[in-house]
């Protein structure tokens, strides 16, 4: 039995408070906002998203390298300190260009990647020396921090290195179970501290140096857990005759070091192997959609080329479309791309269709045979029929 289920008709709400007045207004002034520079919008988008644009601004983000590191040599730049100087004015106009590029095709999508954020970040550690010049002077204690995080401008590579990107995502997944990991080394860790204190800490004779107070022996537990000088430790509490030491040592080491810290580098590899394989497909994907729109383009131009012959035909003194494609023949060249949609052009049929030639051949010859057999079994025949009418 059908049932008629009513809707209640949809009612607006509008909230009386300013500030929902003052958005509401907003939204239907900007919401409908339709830029009008679309074409200029476009040429700049096609400009920074080339790949010509992407080596020059790695090579600028190398040379700025460069310069940096022949910025900590003292004596090299007191020699060449107005081209540094050039240079860097010259450095910093390029990444705010770059900015304003980016932020010009995509006011809105440009705050949501990490990466621009990332850019935006380094752009502001490279103003803060000049604002520190300007407002602290030459002399502020604390501009050799300023410059010297300058360095974190070679971060810009991570924007145009997808492989670099990929090692990023990697790691980023991996964050919640490393940090479980961690938190359990760190659980092992505090228990064996204890221990440790408990049993070689005492002030009579214990090992004051590496297990007298708590802090002393987290240190001494991280050397012991990436077997840095763990002979050392040893050796120090053999000396002084501390009872469970070795295996003390030893049972610290195979779960720190063999069970954890491997636990850690399988935890890296494996999400390493599966971004990989991820940027893989996605290389992949990228390069049949270009194959399809140089394809599409293809298709075009021999429609085109085609009409052009037809209406070519229609104005022309050929008598028929047969001698216009004659005379279009002579003007190809083996180079020419040509795209072909057919099914009896692909790879696949003409391997089957050549196997269907070779089966049809030897189906020939065996009939062949056959026939040959048939015809010498009736010249025998033949010949025997004479003499049976004679007897």
């Amino acid at each position: 039995m059908s049932q008629l289920f009513r809707y209640p008709k949809e009612t607006r709400v509008v909230s009386s408070s300013l500030l929902d007045t003052i958005s509401i207004q907003f939204y239907l002034r900007f919401g409908s906002f339709q830029r009008k520079d679309t074409q200029c919008q476009a040429f700049v988008k096609r400009l920074i998203t080339s790949r010509l644009f992407k080596i020059i601004m790695i090579s600028i983000i190398s040379l700025n390298a460069f310069f940096v590191v022949l910025w900590t040599d003292y004596t090299t730049r007191y020699n060449l300190f107005a081209l540094y100087e050039v240079s860097e004015l010259l450095f910093v106009s390029i990444y705010s260009s770059e900015f304003c590029m980016k932020l010009y095709v995509d006011p809105i999508d440009y705050w949501k990647d990490g990466y621009n954020l990332l850019d935006v970040i380094i752009i502001v550690i490279i103003f803060i020396p000049y604002a520190l010049h300007k407002f602290k002077g030459k002399h502020y204690p604390h501009l050799n921090i300023a410059d010297g995080i300058q360095s974190l401008r070679i971060l810009k590579l991570i924007t145009y290195s997808r492989g670099i990107r990929t090692l990023i995502t990697a790691v980023g997944q991996t964050a919640y179970t490393v940090a479980s990991v961690i938190i359990l080394l760190f659980v092992l860790m505090f228990i064996f501290a204890i221990l440790g204190f408990c049993l070689f800490g005492v002030s009579d004779k214990g090992d004051l140096n590496n297990w007298g107070n708590l802090a002393v022996a987290f240190f001494t537990l991280f050397s012991l857990a990436t077997v840095d000088g763990w002979t050392d430790l040893q050796e120090q509490l053999d000396n002084r005759d501390l009872a469970l030491s070795r295996a003390f040592t030893i049972i610290f080491i195979l779960l720190a070091s063999f069970v954890f810290l491997s636990m850690f580098v399988g935890v890296m590899i494996f999400y390493t192997e599966d971004s990989i394989k991820k940027f893989e497909r996605e290389l992949m994907v990228e390069r049949h959609v270009t194959l399809m729109e140089e394809k599409q383009v293809i298709v075009k131009r021999q429609q085109e080329e085609v009409s052009r012959l037809m209406e070519t035909q229609k104005k022309g003194n050929y008598g028929n479309f047969s001698e216009l494609v004659e005379n279009f023949k002579k003007t190809l060249r083996h180079t020419d791309p040509m795209v072909l949609d057919d099914f009896g052009t692909s790879l696949p049929f003409i391997d089957v269709y050549f196997s269907t030639l070779d089966n049809q051949d030897t189906t020939i010859c065996r009939l062949q045979e056959l026939y040959y057999e048939i015809a010498h079994v009736l010249s025998l025949m033949l010949e025997d029929l004479p003499q049976k009418k004679q007897s």
